[in-house]
Formats: structure tokens, C-alpha cells, sequence
């Protein structure tokens, strides 16, 4: 376990003393007029105290994605926690730090509204067009995930609740009703009760996870998890399937590390909160128990299956992370266990999934200045979920690779977006602008080499991302350079 204590004792480090230096860049103001004093509507800005507002954040960008992603990582080995730890630090918490201060300081908009007036209206088009198909496709992801779990409890069997499409326009009729009504009505009233139910699960878990002792690998195998017979020995791939580290690992688990996603749920809580020094306890703080989080199934994802990558794949074959959930929560905690694992991965996504629609909105209001009046919520709201309805018959696995692509791409051109908001303030932009490299540098080698790109070996597609990260170091360099220099009188 040493390395997982390691994991926990770092992220709650960097909360405690990075978090504070990341704040003093960003120019925060205790005495400005929040965006919730400004233009209180009784619909989206809406005063939350900030430990709803907090909790409320952390279930919004949590979901199931903080659960489902280091599952799918713990495929990698202790790789995955190494990656958890310094992505959160280093990009993550900073991603969504920065994505509450942006919107908070522009009337709490969305992204691409903010990213229009510091860059221009071609680069509003890009973020605009990849925010919405980021946020669709997340609500159509959490439409059919819990879906398909509800209809195939044994209990259901005979039933019409064991039919899915019952399910999904259940789910849809739950997300015509959040995205439409006044935040304060469920999000403010249900979330923070969901969202303690998610910090009660995983203390559960890992507690269970020291008190039973799990045979975890030593630390020098960090690399190399799995016994030799079954892996290539190359320390790129250290699975018997060949998994490259570079990129997928960094696209698999997204959530707890870093997450496009995350930003597009900025707006929401910055609309609702009554001072600017909430943004840090909020936003940061929301990214680092995210963390804790993912931490914990990573953890849990290796040490509970005595059989390693082949039985904690036989098991992702059979039933997908789910039933994964579903064996370790009954296994360590019994019923108790077996009932929040239902309701983490049928409860949980809903509440992502109705944000994100809800986010949908929001966006396009802002794009178009449409007033928020209940006709036009209504004329927004129906069109969505009805072509959302039509997506869940396409393939799954076709929806989470657009999805995992617009993910990744957005967490970068967000932390670009901030790299310039720091530079406009003469700050120390390195905080931000050096995650935006390797997130481009990951983004160049994901499309490259991904089947939705253009399909080339890693031979090629790891050194394009490189190289192109060196050319985005050096125009970094060239810039600040010449911010630095004294002006010619």
C-alpha cells in the first residue's frame, strides 16, 4: 500500500500549498460583485452555500467517471496511480480551478463565450462547436450506461423494468425536468446527499482495502504489475494485450486526472456563488476529492483480483466496469456494498448526465443571447433529448470514442484559454501553459494513432505528438521572452 498512501498524502499536499500559489495567479477578489449578486434570476443564478456548492461540483464532474476510468486503468498496473496523482496535481485541479475563475469573472458564462473575448470569434466556433458535442456526447453516454444496468437487475427479470428502452425514457423524462426547472428545485436540494454518498462509498472502500490487507505489487514493479510470463517486456506495454501507455492510458482515465467535461460544468456553481474566494474550496477542491477518489478504485481495480490483468479483464469482458463495482462493493462491504454499487453506477451517471444536458443549454443561450424565458428553455430542451433518445440505439463503443476524443481535446484548449488569461495579467502562466503542452502533446499522438483518426502505428504518431509539444514549448519561450523585455521609449 505504499504507494497508495503516497498517492493521498500528495494530493492532499498540493491542496494545502499549491493550491494557495495557483490562487495568488489568478487575481482573485474578495470584494467583487459575484455574477450571482449581478443577475439573480431564480433559475440559473441562484445563491448555494459553498459546501453545497462544493458538493454539488464534486458529484457534477464525478459521476461515475472517477469509478469507471481507474477501473479500466488498473489494467496498466500502478502506472495508473502515478498518472491520477500527478495529472490531478498538475493539470487537473488547475483545469478546473481555472475554469471556475474564467467563469466567474465573465458574468458566469460559458467556455466558448470566455474563449471569444480572449482570443477571437474562429477560436468561439472551435470551443463552441466541441463543448456541445462534449456535452451531448456525455448525456447520451449516462442515458444508456445506467439504462442498461437497471433492465438487467436479476429482480427486474420478467418485468417491465427489464425492458431498456423503459429505462431510457425514464432517464430522459428525469433530464427534460433538471434541465428545465430552476437549479434550486433538485440539483441544490438532491446533489449534496448524493455527493456524500459518494465520499461515504469510497472511505468504505478503502477502509475495507487496508483492514483485509490486499497483496498489492511491490513498489519497483511499477512498471510491470503482472507476472512476466504474461506481458511484453517492454515498459510501454505492460499487459499481455500490448496496451501502450502513451496515449491511451492518459485518455482512459480522464476523470480524476483531468477532464474536458469538468470545464463545462464551471458555469453551473459560478452562477451560484456569493464570493470569489469559494472558487479554490469549490473547483479545486471538487478535482482533488476526485482524485482521492480514483485513487481508491485503482487501487481497489488491482488488489482485488488475485488473477491480475487476465481476471480483471475476463471481468471487464463479461459485464464492463459495472460489474466490476459490483464485485469488489459486495465482496468487502456485503449488501450494504451491493447497494451503493447499484447506486453508484446507476445513480451516479444520472447526475452527470442531467448537468450535462443542463450545461447544453446554458451554452447555447449564452452563444445566441436567447432570453431565458420557460418557452424558449422548453423549445431548447425538447429538440435535445429527443435526438439524444435516437443516439442511444448507436453503438456504445462508437459514442465513448467521440466522446473520449472531445474530452481530451477540450481539457487543452481550456488550459490554453487560461495560459492567455495569465499572460493578459503578467502572471505566472507556466502553471497552466505546461499541462497545455502535454495535453496537446497527448491529444497530436491520440488522434493519430486512434481509429477515429487516422489510424497510424506509434511508431509515428509518438514522436509527431512529441515534436509538436517542443514546437508549443518553444513559442511559449519566444513569447515570454518578449513580455519581458523593456519597452522602447
Amino acid at each position: 500500500m505504499f504507494i497508495f498512501f503516497i498517492c493521498i498524502a500528495l494530493l492532499l499536499l498540493a491542496y494545502k500549498f499549491y493550491s494557495p500559489f495557483v490562487e495568488q495567479q489568478a487575481g482573485i477578489d474578495i470584494n467583487a460583485k459575484t455574477p450571482q449578486s449581478r443577475f439573480s434570476d431564480g433559475v440559473d443564478y441562484v445563491p448555494v452555500h459553498p459546501v453545497k456548492a462544493y458538493l454539488i461540483q464534486f458529484l457534477n464532474v464525478a459521476g461515475v467517471g472517477p469509478i469507471f476510468g481507474p477501473i479500466l486503468g488498473a489494467l496498466y498496473g500502478p502506472i495508473a496511480l502515478v498518472w491520477i496523482v500527478l495529472g490531478n496535481i498538475i493539470g487537473g485541479a488547475v483545469h478546473d480551478y481555472f475554469s471556475g475563475v474564467l467563469s466567474i469573472k465573465e458574468e458566469g458564462k460559458s467556455l466558448p463565450e470566455i474563449a471569444g473575448h480572449y482570443f477571437n470569434v474562429y477560436f468561439k466556433g472551435v470551443m463552441l462547436l466541441f463543448t456541445a458535442m462534449l456535452l451531448f456526447f456525455v448525456g447520451v453516454v449516462f442515458i444508456m450506461s445506467p439504462a442498461g444496468l437497471l433492465s438487467n437487475l436479476e429482480f427486474f427479470e420478467g418485468t417491465i423494468f427489464a425492458n431498456n428502452t423503459f429505462w431510457v425514457l425514464v432517464i430522459l423524462g428525469y433530464y427534460f425536468l433538471a434541465t428545465l426547472l430552476p437549479i434550486d428545485k433538485i440539483i441544490t436540494k438532491l446533489y449534496p446527499l448524493f455527493g456524500l454518498l459518494m465520499i461515504v462509498m469510497t472511505v468504505s472502500i478503502a477502509a475495507a482495502l487496508l483492514i483485509s490487507a490486499p497483496q498489492l505489487p511491490e513498489v519497483g514493479d511499477i512498471f510491470a504489475y503482472f507476472d512476466h510470463s504474461h506481458y511484453n517486456s517492454d515498459l510501454l506495454e505492460p499487459n499481455p494485450d500490448g496496451l501502450p501507455v502513451w496515449p491511451l492510458l492518459f485518455v482512459t482515465i480522464t476523470c480524476g486526472a483531468i477532464s474536458g467535461f469538468h470545464s463545462t460544468q464551471a458555469p453551473i456553481m459560478a452562477r451560484c456563488l456569493t464570493n470569489e474566494k469559494y472558487v479554490r474550496p469549490v473547483y479545486y477542491g471538487a478535482m482533488m476529492s476526485e482524485g482521492l477518489v480514483a485513487c481508491v478504485w485503482a487501487t481497489a481495480g488491482i488488489a482485488a483480483f488475485p488473477g491480475g490483468y487476465v481476471e480483471l479483464k475476463s471481468i471487464l469482458d463479461a459485464g464492463g466496469p459495472g460489474l466490476v463495482v459490483n464485485q469488489v462493493a459486495t465482496s468487502y462491504l456485503g449488501v450494504a456494498g451491493g447497494v451503493m454499487a447499484i447506486i453508484a453506477v446507476a445513480v451516479f451517471p444520472i447526475t452527470s448526465g442531467d448537468t450535462a444536458f443542463r450545461s447544453l443549454r446554458l451554452t447555447i443561450i449564452d452563444a445566441f443571447k436567447i432570453p431565458q424565458s420557460i418557452r424558449n428553455r422548453l423549445l431548447l430542451a425538447l429538440p435535445i433529448l429527443i435526438i439524444a433518445y435516437f443516439m442511444t440505439k448507436i453503438d456504445f463503443s462508437l459514442i465513448w470514442r467521440y466522446f473520449a476524443f472531445s474530452n481530451m481535446l477540450l481539457s487543452t484548449s481550456v488550459l490554453w484559454l487560461a495560459t492567455k488569461y495569465l499572460f493578459d495579467r503578467n502572471a505566472f502562466h507556466w502553471i497552466v501553459s505546461l499541462p497545455a503542452i502535454v495535453g496537446t502533446c497527448v491529444t497530436v499522438s491520440y488522434i493519430l494513432t486512434a481509429g477515429i483518426g487516422l489510424g497510424l502505428p506509434q511508431s509515428m504518431s509518438q514522436p509527431a505528438g512529441i515534436a509538436t509539444g517542443v514546437i508549443c514549448l518553444t513559442a511559449l519561450i519566444f513569447l515570454n521572452k518578449r513580455r519581458e523585455l523593456p519597452a522602447v521609449p
